[in-house]
């Protein structure tokens, strides 16, 4: 059972950030998830939302922008935001990392990387920029062929294009439930299939199975939720909360 940080340990520190990744290790995580975006220069920042209002002082510090979209501003203007004080004071000064910040980080922890690609209309420029990133990097190359590296999307089509661009990487269907002719099609270009983790059930790992797929399932939080996931027979385990998931997988 493969425990991921989504986000980093984002129970315990602001999601995606450098805080949260250190602390995924220690919080007994195997791999951590982080969401990879564009900003208007083409850096590759880790930030979840399009938008940075949720989890950045943007409204403060860029009050007269009529956009506060991640795609909007160039990197130079990202690292002016605090991006840890809205999860608490002793986050103050966090800032957006870059996605190369962030994978040094996870090298450096011994963490995996489950890297889900945020794109806008099909980007494969965005998307060819992030299979060069990775072919540059003989440890996360050989992390793609080794799936200790996995690329997940939305955007099957985007997905299928980075499996060409990085023969043998492990990439990740995101979606909802299909049944066996679907996942024989997915399986054409995908390594795993990772739904919701409420429609995850014994069937459907063992249909995904079936068809060479392994499956995570996201974002279980609860006890409940994680031991239901581990009795269904999938192979990782999405959480805010890895400990979580760690503590249950010793008791069980």
């Amino acid at each position: 059972m493969i425990v991921v940080a989504h986000r980093g340990a984002s129970g315990h520190a602001p999601e995606n950030t450098l805080a949260a990744l250190r602390m995924a290790r220690e919080r007994g995580a195997d791999m951590a998830e982080i969401d990879v975006r564009q900003t208007a220069d083409g850096a590759l920042v880790v930030l979840h939302d399009a938008s940075l209002r949720r989890t950045t002082d943007v409204a403060e510090v860029f009050a007269q922008r009529r956009s506060w979209n991640v795609r909007d501003f160039t990197l130079a203007e990202l690292r002016r935001l605090d991006a840890g004080a809205w999860f608490g004071a002793e986050f103050a000064g966090e800032r957006v990392p870059t996605l190369q910040e962030c994978l040094q980080v996870l090298r450096d922890e011994g963490l995996g990387a489950l890297v889900e690609l945020k794109v806008q209309r099909r980007d494969r420029a965005m998307a060819r920029r992030l299979a060069e990133e990775i072919r540059a990097d003989r440890h996360w190359r050989e992390a793609g062929s080794e799936g200790r590296l996995i690329l997940q999307s939305f955007d099957w089509v985007t997905l299928r294009g980075m499996a060409g661009d990085v023969p043998g990487l492990h990439t990740a269907a995101l979606g909802k439930t299909y049944g066996r002719y679907g996942l024989r099609r997915i399986a054409q270009y995908a390594r795993l299939i990772n739904p919701h983790h409420l429609r995850v059930s014994a069937p459907y790992v063992r249909h995904a199975h079936a068809q060479g797929l392994s499956m995570f399932g996201w974002t279980a939080n609860n006890h409940q939720a994680i031991r239901r996931l581990i009795r269904d027979g999938v192979d990782g385990i999405i959480t805010d909360y890895p400990d979580r998931v760690h503590s249950t997988l010793l008791a069980a």
